[in-house]
């Protein structure tokens, strides 16, 4: 008779929980090259399609904002510039919808492309420093921080920047690394690039160069040629959008001094605060759960830090990621106060995707896989726990402020409205929009004919600021429809401008009502101008 031997119960092997093998499948993954990579473009493709979704259904029953109205009508034309900012973000748009249909989903889309793009930069950026499982980790974080999720439904230069921003400083890593000729060349082309998004980067152009000089090793950098071949190479790719400036007698330089230009240092003061408390707030929800997954459980938290050395972390190149954002935080409120400038709070968003990082490279942190697999649970239940209550989201916020102007005004009706009202009058393409930045740039967004916008200055005073999109004789060419906002304090300057421009066009007054759900929205008046050609 066979007898089979039987293991005492302490030598059996312990069965894995499942969140045991989830970890060690998700650690196995992250950390090898083969994957690890393939994984960070799965989860950021994930990431854009969820909330895209997600925005659709949490704006549906607004229109598009303005600022992204804007970029889709520059790229109807593509120019070295736009009169208030560099052409970028202009060019992205007009490729985007060369693919996609002029439809609100599809801005959406778009913002959220453009941020899914900047997290994978951000993992090669992470990988510079750390080891692949804090890389991962870091654009898990990323992943949770506002602007790539809700505040990140507005396709603009400033969420352009987080693409840009990110590259440059890979480059400027990449060119710390092997001060080569060929990696000061990408350094030059990243710097360029993130110029002609925003002027607003030379913040961190300038965080990246004061890093480099005032670390105790410069000399090794400096020596070599990469810094070098960058900034000739950043100016050398900037040529035409310099050309372009001289041109145009630098309006954009303009635009910001009139705009954000400020006589009061108290209320310099009050806005840079805002800025500080903003940006502090929009990263407390990344901050708090990366360090709730990493303590927990709570008796265990001293088990996250170790002494000696870690090979899971590059400490110089850790330093300039600790040097970059400090400078990035500390300079532009300092600035503020200094020359008493409108610091917006939104600026200051895409200069902080490094936070994430510079905790995760601190070498004494012991990352633990588990919680990278907590803290990537947490994302994808945030996720969808939000996408299920987007919907009632959308319709709470409506009956919270249904007279609120700001993407209830239903100037997509408008639009469709003033088209039909272009083709019963004159027959032809309706060529010109002219009015606010607010009216003219969404009309070219929802009529189906797309006119290009003009904008009507501010005050009598002002300089146009105008897109180079159309000119006063494109005005007398083709016509135009111009649209003054009844809600808006600058009306009586908008219809005196309608009128000089315009003197024989007929005179409108027209409503519009959204309603969503059987919720009413705002019912706004405007004032309408019909000048046909030669009129």
């Amino acid at each position: 008779m066979s007898t089979a031997s039987v293991l005492p119960a302490t030598a059996r092997p312990r069965s894995r929980s499942p969140v045991a093998r989830l970890s060690a499948w998700l650690a196995a993954r992250v950390s090898d090259p083969a994957t690890s990579t393939w994984l960070v473009i799965s989860f950021a493709v994930v990431h854009a399609v969820i909330w895209t979704v997600i925005l659709v259904n949490l704006k549906a029953a607004q229109d598009i904002h303005m600022d992204v109205a804007e970029a889709y009508a520059w790229g109807q034309k593509f120019l070295l510039g736009y009169g208030k900012h560099p052409p970028l973000s202009g060019w992205i748009a007009g490729l985007w919808f060369m693919v996609f249909p002029v439809k609100d989903w599809a801005t959406y889309a778009l913002a959220m492309t453009t941020l899914s793009v900047g997290l994978v930069i951000c993992w090669f950026v992470s990988l510079k420093v750390v080891d692949r499982r804090r890389a991962f980790f870091t654009v898990v974080m990323l992943a949770l921080y506002p602007i790539f999720n809700f505040k990140g439904f507005k396709y603009n230069p400033d969420l352009l920047q987080l693409v840009t921003l990110p590259l440059l400083m890979l480059a400027y890593l990449n060119a710390f690394e092997k001060r080569s000729t060929v990696s000061g060349l990408w350094l030059g082309i990243a710097g360029a690039l993130a110029l002609l998004t925003k002027y607003w980067v030379l913040t961190m152009i300038g965080a990246i160069g004061l890093a480099a000089l005032i670390r105790p090793d410069r000399a090794r950098f400096l020596k070599s040629s990469a810094p070098w071949v960058g900034i000739v190479t950043m100016l050398v790719v900037l040529i035409p959008h310099l050309a372009w400036l001289v041109d145009v007698d630098f309006v954009p330089l303009t635009y910001a001094g009139d705009v954000y230009s400020l006589s009061d240092r108290w209320r310099s003061a009050q806005l840079v605060l805002g800025y500080v408390g903003h940006n502090l707030a929009l990263l407390a929800l990344p901050m708090v759960l990366a360090a709730l997954v990493m303590a927990w459980p709570l008796r265990h938290i001293w088990r996250n830090w170790k002494r000696g050395p870690n090979t899971g972390v590059d400490t110089a190149q850790a330093l300039n990621v600790w040097l970059v954002q400090a400078i990035v935080a500390i300079g532009p409120p300092l600035g503020g106060l200094a020359f008493t400038i409108y610091v917006k709070t939104d600026w200051g968003i895409s200069l902080f995707f490094l936070v994430p990082l510079a905790l995760v490279a601190i070498p004494a942190l012991r990352l633990r896989k588990v919680a990278v697999v907590r803290l990537t649970v947490l994302w994808l239940v945030l996720s969808v726990a939000t996408l299920v209550a987007s919907p009632s989201i959308a319709l709470r916020e409506m009956k919270d402020n249904p007279n609120g102007t700001t993407g209830y005004g239903a100037r997509s009706q408008l639009a469709r409205e003033l088209t039909e009202i272009w083709h019963a009058r004159v027959g032809t393409p309706w060529a010109v929009a002219a009015g606010y930045s607010e009216m003219n740039t969404p009309m070219t967004f929802y009529s189906t004919d797309h006119p290009r916008p003009y904008t009507v200055p501010y005050t009598p005073e002002d300089e146009t600021w105008g897109s180079g999109l159309t000119s006063l004789d494109d005005l007398k060419r083709y016509g135009f429809i111009g649209v003054c906002d009844t809600t808006d304090n600058r009306i009586a300057n908008c219809e005196a401008w309608m009128k000089q421009h315009g003197p024989n066009a007929e005179q409108l007054v027209m409503t519009t009502q959204r309603f969503f759900r059987g919720v009413a929205g705002p019912s706004i008046e405007w004032k309408v101008f019909v000048a046909p050609p030669g009129k």
